[in-house]
């Protein structure tokens, strides 16, 4: 079985930064080496200052290496013209604030010589897809954080990239925008796009990543697939259906039997992400209901999924 082409390809990167006399000021990358496969959602994580930026910088050529190899599509990652199949959502969108959505999309598509009705049917789609549409004849100085962001996206989408680095993409987003991001970005993955996010929010990265890479002071710590760096190899977890005080004791026995030490039984519980969204939900389906009892006891909107509208 082939395996999947690497999009991107860097070895052994370093990138020092230095003042104006050429005194070493900051190493903000230390023999950093990776690959980014064709298709997959790749995350890039690390506190603020360990190299995140700097890494999304230089595979864009807007910064040039100190010592080590950076490639794109078999390209170096200083030919520019690799860019025409990259878009890009930086941490801050620099957009023109007295463009409307409108005009901002027609101006990036005309950067990327695409045809007049192509760019139309474009930005119709992106505004759409972004969920702008009440906005789109609005300038952009009016749009809050979270509509800037969606902009933003849909202009890195304008030239149909086959590769998208996004840089802290929920930034500013309420939980709302942050789902609707997601599932962008999971959309995108579906298309055969490839996707490169940076953010320091670990469960938006865990939601949407199929693998990441963790940085610390410039330097690789961690890097593999989400769902085998979470799995516990010391620990197992059981998950039934509500079981008797009497079963409870017998499960217990036979941990016990078996030399294995019961640490707990409990109800599993969601995220406040879940309950939030499904308020939300539930309150856009049945505007006049509430889940707070007269008594200020709290019955949760999870509990009741398969129950008829009241």
């Amino acid at each position: 079985m082939n395996q999947p082409e690497n999009v991107i390809e860097i070895r052994n990167l370093s990138k020092v930064y230095r003042d104006f006399w050429g005194r070493k000021k900051v190493q903000a990358l230390k023999s950093l080496s990776l690959d980014v496969k064709k298709g997959e959602i790749f995350g890039l994580l690390g506190p603020n200052g360990s190299g995140k930026t700097t890494t999304m910088k230089l595979l864009l050529g807007l910064l040039f290496p100190t010592t080590g190899d950076v490639s794109m599509f078999g390209e170096p990652a200083s030919n520019v013209e690799k860019n025409e199949k990259i878009g890009y959502l930086p941490e801050e969108s620099y957009l023109y604030r007295f463009l409307n959505a409108d005009e901002t999309l027609d101006f990036y598509g005309r950067l990327f010589n695409i045809s007049s009705d192509e760019r139309k049917k474009r930005r119709d789609a992106l505004i759409e897809r972004v969920g702008l549409q009440h906005a789109r004849k609005r300038q952009l100085k009016e749009y809050s954080k979270g509509m800037t962001r969606r902009i933003g996206l849909a202009q890195a989408l304008i030239n149909d990239p086959d590769l998208v680095l996004l840089d802290e993409p929920t930034s500013g987003l309420d939980p709302i925008g942050t789902r609707d991001m997601k599932d962008m970005i999971l959309d995108l993955r579906d298309q055969g796009k490839t996707v490169v996010m940076c953010s320091h929010l670990l469960a938006d990265v865990q939601d949407v990543c199929d693998r990441i890479a963790i940085l610390y002071g410039g330097e690789l710590k961690v890097m593999g697939r989400v769902d085998e760096l979470l799995k516990s190899k010391e620990q197992e977890q059981i998950l039934t259906s509500t079981l008797s005080d009497e079963a409870l004791n017998e499960v217990k026995a036979v941990l016990v039997k078996h030399n294995a030490e019961f640490i707990s039984a409990d109800r599993p519980t969601a995220t406040l992400e879940d309950l939030f969204l499904k308020t939300v939900q539930i309150s856009q389906a049945q505007p006049g209901k509430r889940f707070v009892s007269a008594d200020d006891k709290a019955e949760s909107p999870l509990d009741n999924e398969e129950k008829p509208a009241t």
